[in-house]
């Protein structure tokens, strides 16, 4: 059973699982579909369970939600983007820069999270899509829960404002930098070169301007963080886009894709799991078609209990 003050995750059961072409522009992970949308549905959903049971093999508190076949949201698999949830009882709803993308944001997911979890505070930034202003959940920023820090990398899927207006709203410090791939192409989400764990941090720190490098390393370590750096070539492989998440013992473990654990040296491996064990599962088909891997599928939800159970 989940305690009160550890984390529950939110995971979104695709139906309709495909490439988006709505995405696709400015998310240089995506890869045009290979085989027909059956076979990619199928095979993304046998991916997802795969995930999901070994979650729950190390007492992870999973919340899975089936998703709906319409409106078709082919990237739904996603819900860290949309969605946030925090320890104080808030939920924050963020504008998202694909039309279809928009409409993941769901009755019945929210209502799911409200028949468990207290929702005492929510804060809708939605309505920043009709002025063409993004920011896209813990995909467009990463947060240090405990230093109460978020850091983010501009992109056209994050809004500079928005983000200093719900870290104020949050309580949070922003810190905020620009970073691109080894093609010179702003990197879309912070989500996918940087990973904030309790001890640590995995980072592509050669992503980041030369001229903000230094600021945030020596954030990063100030807060007490060992740096693990990761290269250009291991990010392309989601070597960034991990999650470190606890279970309901209170131990905690660090998420990632069997490609993203492929790509790491075995002295990263030595070092990452000299903090925590690690978790990897194979998201091949969703790692190519939807652009984003295992920490992108995985939404923490620090929201109260509504039932205390002993």
């Amino acid at each position: 059973m989940r305690r009160n003050n550890t984390m529950t995750i939110l995971m979104i059961r695709p139906i309709r699982f495909g490439y988006n072409s709505q995405t696709a522009g400015n998310n240089a992970f995506q890869r045009r579909p290979e085989q027909n949308a059956a076979a990619i549905q199928q095979q993304a959903l046998h991916e997802f369970d795969a995930i999901v049971g070994k979650l729950r093999q190390h007492d992870i508190d999973v919340m899975v939600v089936q998703d709906s076949p319409e409106p078709h949201t082919p990237d739904s698999i996603f819900p860290n983007n949309w969605v946030s949830f925090h320890g104080d009882g808030s939920m924050v709803l963020y504008p998202m820069f694909a039309e279809n993308r928009r409409l993941e944001r769901k009755r019945a997911v929210i209502s799911a999270i409200k028949s468990r979890f207290s929702v005492q505070q929510e804060i809708d930034l939605s309505t920043n899509e009709i002025d063409g202003r993004f920011l896209e959940g813990t995909g467009s920023f990463v947060l240090d829960r405990e230093n109460r820090v978020a850091y983010a990398c501009r992109s056209p899927r994050t809004d500079e404002a928005l983000l200093r207006d719900v870290c104020r709203r949050l309580g949070y410090t922003p810190i905020v930098f620009d970073a691109a791939d080894s093609g010179g192409t702003a990197i879309y989400h912070t989500n996918v070169m940087m990973c904030v764990a309790d001890r640590y941090v995995v980072l592509n720190e050669g992503a980041i301007s030369i001229a903000d490098r230094k600021r945030v390393a020596d954030t990063l370590t100030a807060s007490g963080k060992t740096i693990v750096t990761i290269s250009h070539e291991q990010m392309t492989s989601f070597a960034g886009n991990m999650l470190q998440v606890e279970n309901n013992r209170g131990k905690h473990y660090l998420v990632m894709s069997s490609q993203a654990f492929g790509s790491l040296w075995p002295k990263q491996v030595n070092l990452l799991e000299s903090f925590n064990p690690i978790i990897h599962s194979p998201l091949d088909t969703i790692e190519r078609n939807g652009g984003g891997s295992a920490r992108c599928m995985m939404a923490e939800v620090y929201l109260p209990l509504m039932v205390e159970h002993g």
